[in-house]
């Protein structure tokens, strides 16, 4: 075995550079936008300091801005939209009504059905809106028929990536190789030119989502049980005695170490409502509207030495706290949402939607902070949150498509601007397969149409794209451009086949696919894919062999994120959703990540070489 000869230095910066990437990709406690932008901002810093020169021309640091302006990014940025306003307008509603009625009839068939939609649909719009319009409708019908969640969710999530690997437009990751291989002079991959082998494998996977993986999944409870603590209403009535009296608003608060909060003051004899400032004080009669847990209620009833009241009577033991017609209900945070990257009192959640947030999960378990933590707390992608108030409120916020509400999806509308909406989509993408105008720029005239129609607006748009995807993407292009330059994936695809040379070729295709599938489950499978796409390219032509099978076993294997929560955005979704611990994606994705790499591997190399 010879090993390949030590590259230049720069070619050695950006290997270590791309270690660096990847370790900070996967960092839970670093946003990855920030990680992203540090991995641009290096890379430039690096060929300024050091100026490196290629065939004797210069390269400048301000090229690796090339992402921010590539048509991957602008026709992942567009899907996204037009995924959205599926959503928005609920064109995706008539089948998920469909497939509500559908399981009261046979569960076992509806589960087939469900998983067969979910790949399908994921093949064309990105798979976070068929993720948004499942998880209410199967968790619905797991409460109305009395049985698990955990059968229905994870197969249904992992479907959808599934079929997401049909089409070039099926994933960012899918797009994303495509790209920089025809950046890199090879020809166009079409949309449906790796079709074959990825529905046959496919297939199989939906065989064994259906048939196995319910099988392995032991009994989950929901991420957010009605048994969750809610908060009562109640009036701390301040008597002769009350050590309240007299006192400010800002003392009183002092006085429950600043963990009470005055709703309003009503003050007597008509028992009007005045607003709780600083400085107000509190005089004998005041009765104060107060919000919060029971222990909570009856400790500041015993620190300011009040009389706790609940409507017209005092709360004793005859008379317990009462929630009355308040509902508890789960809202899962997704980008449409607005709510990803802030706080909820930087958007002001309570007081825009009149319901309080009374817990949060986060990666399957509840977050350990005191209920006035919560609106100081930075909201991620899947983190679900437990409101409470009352129905008018909770079906106010179903009507804005921005939000994942756990409680059943059968009264969600169907706007009249659906068809629009869905008929957009449609020409989007026939007339980029039929080859017409390519799919960056049909997608983009899909937006337009969006627009022009009022499906959507500006406010939606923005709120429908992910400053996480724009940076990820961005910062890996760069970074794949860099490495490609500079001769470090040539180095790494020398040491891969050096280390490799006794596989046949079909053998280094099956193992670069692998190296691939782990990766992707560590770190950002859009990294993965731009990282590996000019090191498969290398690769084949070591080999002398043809190219594309080596560039489509790049962008199957980054697909293959399946064994842990923190591979896919939806994944996560899924996570909390259903209760699921990060041991369930492990015994039910690792199965299925042997299974569509054995299988792909046989067609790459049957179809191919």
């Amino acid at each position: 075995m010879n090993l390949p000869d030590i590259p230049n230095n720069h070619a050695l910066a950006m290997l270590i550079i791309t270690v660096i990437a990847l370790y900070f990709f996967r960092r839970d406690d670093i946003p990855l936008e920030t990680s992203s932008l540090a991995v641009l901002v290096i890379l430039c810093l690096v060929f300024t300091v050091f100026p490196f020169e290629i065939n004797g021309e210069h390269l400048e640091p301000s090229s690796l801005f090339f992402g921010f302006g590539h048509e991957a990014l602008l026709t992942v940025c567009a899907l996204m939209i037009l995924g959205h306003a599926l959503v928005r307008t609920g064109a995706l509603v008539p089948v998920g009504r469909q497939l509500a009625k559908l399981w009261k009839i046979s569960p076992a068939l509806s589960l087939l059905i469900t998983l067969i939609i979910a790949g399908i649909l994921s093949a064309f719009v990105n798979n976070t809106p068929i993720v948004v319009l499942l998880l209410p409708i199967l968790t619905n019908v797991a409460l109305r028929t009395n049985s698990d969640t955990s059968p229905m969710l994870l197969p249904m999530g992992l479907a959808t990536l599934v079929g997401g690997m049909a089409t070039t437009i099926g994933t960012s990751t899918n797009l994303l190789v495509v790209s920089v291989a025809s950046d890199m002079g090879l020809p166009r991959i079409g949309m449906f030119d790796f079709s074959f082998p990825a529905v046959i494998a496919g297939s199989i996977a939906i065989a064994y989502l259906w048939l196995i993986a319910p099988k392995l999944l032991p009994k989950r409870s929901p991420s957010l049980p009605d048994t969750s603590p809610r908060l009562f209403s109640a009036y701390l009535n301040i008597n002769e005695d009350s050590a309240a009296n007299g006192k400010t608003v800002t003392e009183i608060l002092k006085m429950t170490d600043n963990q009470m909060n005055i709703q309003s003051i009503q003050r007597s004899p008509e028992y009007r409502n005045i607003v709780a400032l600083p400085d107000t004080i509190i005089k004998e009669g005041d009765r104060l509207h107060v919000k919060d847990y029971p222990d909570r209620l009856k400790e500041f009833e015993s620190v300011l030495q009040a009389t706790l009241f609940s409507g017209a009577k005092k709360v004793d033991d005859s008379n317990p706290l009462s929630a009355d017609k308040q509902m508890l209900a789960e809202i899962v945070a997704i980008q449409a949402s607005g709510l990803i990257g802030k706080t909820l009192k930087q958007v002001q959640f309570a007081r825009r939607y009149g319901l309080s947030v009374v817990a949060l999960h986060r990666d399957g378990k509840a977050m350990d902070v005191g209920r006035r933590s919560l609106g100081n707390i930075t909201i991620m992608t899947g983190d679900v949150l437990l409101v409470q108030g009352d129905a008018e409120q909770i079906a106010e916020l179903k009507e804005n498509r921005g939000y994942l509400i756990i409680d059943g999806a059968s009264d969600l509308p169907q706007s009249k601007k659906a068809p629009i909406a869905l008929g957009t989509l449609f020409l989007v993408i026939a007339i980029a397969a039929i080859g017409i105008i390519p799919i960056a720029i049909s997608s983009l005239c899909g937006v337009l149409v969006l627009l022009v129609t009022k499906c959507l607006d500006w406010s939606e748009v923005s709120s429908a794209l992910s400053s996480q995807v724009v940076l990820i993407v961005v910062a890996s292009l760069a970074l794949g451009s860099a490495m490609m330059q500079t001769g470090g994936a040539e180095y790494i695809a020398q040491l891969f086949v050096a280390l490799a040379f006794d596989l046949p070729p079909a053998g280094i295709l099956s193992a670069l696919m692998l190296m691939l599938a782990v990766l992707t489950n560590i770190v950002s499978n859009n990294a993965a894919a731009v990282i590996g796409t000019p090191i498969a390219i290398s690769v084949a032509t070591q080999l002398n062999v043809p190219v594309q099978p080596f560039i489509l076993a790049v962008l199957f294997g980054a697909n293959l994120s399946y064994a842990t929560p923190m591979a896919y955005k939806t994944n996560i979704l899924v996570m909390n959703s259903g209760g699921y611990q990060f041991s369930d994606f492990i015994r039910v994705g690792l199965p299925l990540i042997l299974i569509m790499w054995v299988t792909l591997s046989f067609l790459l190399s049957w179809l191919y070489l």
